[in-house]
C-alpha cells in the first residue's frame, strides 16, 4: 500500500527506461559536446543568439551542436572556446570522465558524523562518488537505533530522502504525519520538512537512509 500526502498522485508510468540501448559511443561524443557547450553559455549567462553573434556560427548550427545532433568541425569547437573562455579539451570532460562505483563489504561502511549522531542514532556511510555524471550527490547510510538513542523528529535539509526498514520497529515523523515502520516498510519523503524518529517501538531498529540532493 504506497501512501501520498493528500492531493498527489503517485505516478503509474516512470519515465526513464533503465533497459534501453545506450546509442553508439559517437553520438554519446556529440552528446557529450553540446551539453558542455550548453553549460558554459547558461554559466556566462548568455543566449544562443549572443554566441551566435560572438562566433559567427548561426543560430540552428549552435541548435544543432547543444543538442547532440551534429559533430562540429575542430573549428567550429575553437571558436566556441574562445566565445566561451574554456580549452577545447573542456567540452570532451562529460565523454571522458570515468564512472565509478563503490563496493563496501558487509560491516565495513565508514561511521560518519551527522547532526542525529548526538543523538545516539549510528551513521555507517555505505558509498560516495564525487562530481558524478547525474549532477546529483546521493549519501546512502546504514541507521542503526539503540536503548542509548534518543528520539529526534527534527531532522531538515534540502534533498529527498528514502527510508527502508530493516529490523525493529520504530514510529516516524514527516511534516505533521506519522507512520509505523517495520521490516520491510519504506517511506519516501521531500527532506525539507521537520522528520525523524518520533517513537522508539523495539530496538535495536535499523533502516536504510538514502539521502540525495543537487551537486555543489
Amino acid at each position: 500500500m504506497i501512501k501520498t500526502s493528500p492531493g498527489d498522485d503517485f505516478p503509474q508510468i516512470l519515465s526513464q527506461d533503465p533497459h534501453a540501448v545506450r546509442e553508439p559511443r559517437e553520438n554519446n561524443l556529440e552528446r557529450a559536446i553540446g551539453h558542455e557547450v550548453r553549460a558554459y553559455r547558461k554559466k556566462l549567462g548568455i543566449t544562443v543568439t549572443d554566441l551566435s553573434a560572438a562566433t559567427g556560427v548561426s543560430i540552428g548550427m549552435l541548435s544543432k551542436i547543444e543538442n547532440g545532433n551534429i559533430s562540429p568541425s575542430l573549428t567550429t569547437l575553437q571558436s566556441l572556446s574562445r566565445a566561451l573562455g574554456v580549452p577545447v579539451t573542456a567540452f570532451f570532460k562529460g565523454f571522458e570522465e570515468p564512472r565509478n562505483a563503490t563496493f563496501v563489504k558487509a560491516g565495513e561502511g565508514i561511521n560518519a558524523e551527522r547532526r542525529g549522531t548526538r543523538a545516539g542514532h549510528q551513521y555507517s556511510l555505505l558509498g560516495h562518488i564525487d562530481n558524478n555524471t547525474s549532477s546529483v550527490t546521493v549519501e546512502p547510510y546504514l541507521i542503526t537505533l539503540t536503548t542509548d538513542s534518543d528520539v529526534f523528529p527534527t531532522f531538515q535539509h534540502e534533498g529527498m530522502e528514502f527510508l527502508y526498514m530493516l529490523e525493529g520497529e520504530i514510529v516516524y515523523r514527516h511534516g505533521e504525519q506519522l507512520f509505523t515502520m517495520q521490516a520491510g516498510d519504506s517511506l519516501f519523503f521531500d527532506a525539507d520538512a521537520p522528520h525523524g524518529p518520533e517513537r522508539l517501538v523495539t530496538l535495536p531498529a535499523r533502516f536504510l537512509s538514502i539521502i540525495s540532493y543537487p551537486q555543489r
